[in-house]
């Protein structure tokens, strides 16, 4: 029997932003040095908040994706877009950041769930801009702790 989901269980996440925690628990096939199968992290992501919790984990991201999503929130920062997305071909999770203000506010929108056949689960927090550089140096951190794999030669993310 497997231990109940707990962030005592889990430690500090690997991300973090509002209502959201992730953890990369490693890659999926160590091994596999190809753009696709090389590239798909086991995770495990938290959401929650007025008494809701929802836990999903798994391979249900990509380096790629996380790579994708700090160099958009780069972009917020800088002021080159309003937006920033942590999606990923798996549906369990997606993570969208919208500027909701001119005044640096912005919008977080979580959609996970475990069970995609019977489930949806909907989050909205609010942050403002000065959580855009932790979440880039996050991004980044995962990024060189697992570097992406198959795109030699290629222009990456």
């Amino acid at each position: 029997m497997s231990k109940k989901l707990s962030y005592e269980n889990l430690g500090e996440p690997d991300l973090k932003i509002a209502g959201l925690q992730l953890w990369v628990h490693g890659r999926q096939f160590p091994d596999a040095e190809d753009e696709y199968d090389g590239n798909w992290l086991r995770v495990t992501a938290h959401s929650g908040g007025s008494g809701a919790s929802v836990w999903v984990h798994g391979a249900i991201l990509m380096v790629t994706d996380i790579a994708r999503f700090g160099n958009e929130c780069a972009a917020m920062l800088q002021g080159d877009s309003e937006s920033a997305t942590l999606d990923s071909p798996e549906p369990e999770l997606k993570v969208t950041l919208k500027a909701s203000d001119g005044l640096g506010h912005i919008r977080v929108e979580v959609e996970i769930t475990p069970d995609r056949l019977f489930q949806a689960h909907w989050f909205e927090f609010e942050v403002d801009q000065s959580h855009l550089p932790e979440l880039i140096r996050k991004c980044a951190r995962i990024v060189l702790d697992y570097p992406i794999r198959g795109l030699q030669g290629r222009e990456s993310v």
